[in-house]
């Protein structure tokens, strides 16, 4: 438990809606472990960015956290402790020092992120304002050395409006902002989303150099698997809400557990893959309102049987004590599914 940066217990957040409460969080629990970086993979409304929106308390006002905790710990340079906080139960000014000094997003619009009437510096200087941090010329100083980081020309860079930098420019001069307090922890909604693939590529190369300089722990959201897979040590595989598989990328990737993490590798085309050896997961994502009985998964898995139509599985080690998957047939589904992904792997 000391080692991990961040904490969450049986966190449940809502959405109010017409037809009732929308469960985007269902209990999940999940640890974040200090300069580690964990990948959130799923489909589109499976709930990945509503876990990062609700751990920066972020959320649109139409949605809650109705359960659950999160303890953020702050670690010194001798791995002292320094601090050890309820995020759930932090003031609006303790909360607004929280949001950047200790943890910090980009969100995956980037040029939304941005006042268009504000050149860069003026947005810097607002945040380092904010918290009592850094102006004039030593933050000048300090942006221009956080724009190098990122590859980024710091004189263009520091006097520029932001609809005058390009697509992955802003998203990288939006990763240098987030890194202006040296907060441990990083949280990317879709850093690399409409972005070309060189830009992809670029963004991806600038964030492993910062993480190997900084030491950071980063929770990196995405619905890109080969992204997730170049970039995490670890990955979450979230589905209706939950979390339903867990483990090392390496053993995620290689060795599947959940039959909803095995149907997405087998939908993602490989350089030697046949287009006939690419399966889409069949059905749609369940209604979050009005969900299914039992595994939220049922109704799509080629090998649900009664019981998951009656119960909901928990997670339980599967491939090792550090892999956990939420399925009551983990194991008919990794001799039955495995061996087609192996192959196309």
């Amino acid at each position: 438990m000391s080692a991990n940066t961040l904490s969450i217990r049986n966190l449940r957040i809502e959405y109010q809606a017409k037809r009732g409460a929308v469960q985007a969080v269902r209990g999940i629990d999940l640890d974040v472990r200090r300069s580690e970086a964990l990948a959130l993979i799923g489909e589109s409304g499976s709930g990945k960015t509503t876990i990062g929106l609700g751990i920066v308390r972020l959320l649109v006002s139409t949605a809650k956290i109705s359960g659950g905790e999160m303890t953020f710990r702050r670690y010194g340079a001798q791995s002292s402790l320094e601090k050890e906080v309820d995020v759930l139960k932090l003031s609006p000014a303790e909360l607004r020092a929280f949001r950047w000094k200790d943890c910090a997003m980009v969100f995956q619009a980037a040029l939304n992120a941005f006042n268009p009437v504000l050149k860069i510096k003026h947005q810097f200087g607002d945040t380092a304002r904010a918290h009592g941090y850094l102006q004039g010329d030593a933050l000048r100083r300090r942006a221009y050395e956080l724009f190098d980081m990122v590859r980024l020309d710091p004189e263009r860079v520091w006097n520029a409006y932001p609809h005058e930098l390009s697509g992955g420019m802003r998203q990288r001069v939006l990763i240098a902002l987030a890194l202006l307090l040296t907060p441990p922890m990083l949280i990317l909604d879709e850093p690399t989303t409409a972005l070309d693939i060189l830009t992809q590529r670029n963004i991806m190369d600038v964030l492993k150099d910062l993480r190997d300089k900084l030491r950071f722990s980063l929770i990196f959201i995405s619905h890109d698997l080969s992204l997730a897979a170049e970039l995490a040590d670890r990955v979450a595989t979230v589905y209706a809400g939950r979390i339903v598989e867990i483990g090392n990328v390496y053993d995620t990737f290689q060795n599947p557990q959940h039959p909803y993490t095995i149907g997405l590798m087998s939908a993602v085309p490989t350089l030697t893959t046949h287009r006939d050896q690419v399966t889409s997961i069949p059905g749609s994502p369940p209604d979050l309102i009005d969900l299914p009985g039992g595994c939220k998964f049922h109704p799509r898995c080629p090998l649900a049987i009664e019981k998951c139509k009656r119960e909901e599985p928990d997670l339980v080690p599967t491939n090792g004590p550090e892999h956990l998957a939420a399925c009551w047939r983990w194991q008919e589904a990794k001799q039955a599914l495995g061996p087609t992904l192996k192959q196309e792997l």
